[in-house]
């Protein structure tokens, strides 16, 4: 027994470099051959994950590229239409019109404008009913 008692002193009289070895051999012993292939379907799930946040990783950044790129394409869509809208607004006011209208020999009215009704002539009666 005494040399059991001699072994508990000694070992807790370990001092700090003489730890740092122990933890290291205890980690090397676990990460053993045998450790390793007990341990071989704990890995490959860890892998599967790995694969699958990376695959979904890459593929939300494909896309947010693309989502960048149609509302590019959208912004650029908008200014064109209110481009082509101002323009449109522009050309229909009555300057515009006249100037246009003058190019191809047509003249504005002078007098003001009037209104054409057709009347249905009256329907004679029939006597002696």
């Amino acid at each position: 027994m005494s040399k059991e008692a001699n072994n508990i002193k000694v070992q807790e009289v370990n001092t700090p470099a003489q730890r740092v070895r122990s933890d290291w051999k205890a980690l090397l012993e676990k990460l053993s051959y045998t450790a390793i292939v007990s341990n071989v379907p704990y890995l490959a799930f860890v892998a599967l994950l790995c694969v699958l946040y990376i695959s979904s990783n890459k593929r939300a950044v494909d896309t947010q590229r693309e989502l960048n790129k149609l509302n590019d394409t959208l912004k650029e869509l908008r200014w064109e239409y209110m481009d082509a809208k101002s323009q449109m607004m522009r050309a229909q006011m009555e300057t515009e019109v006249i100037k246009n209208a003058d190019a191809l020999g047509l003249k504005p009215m002078l007098t003001p404008t009037f209104t054409i009704t057709k009347t249905k002539p009256a329907q004679p009666q029939a006597i002696g009913h």
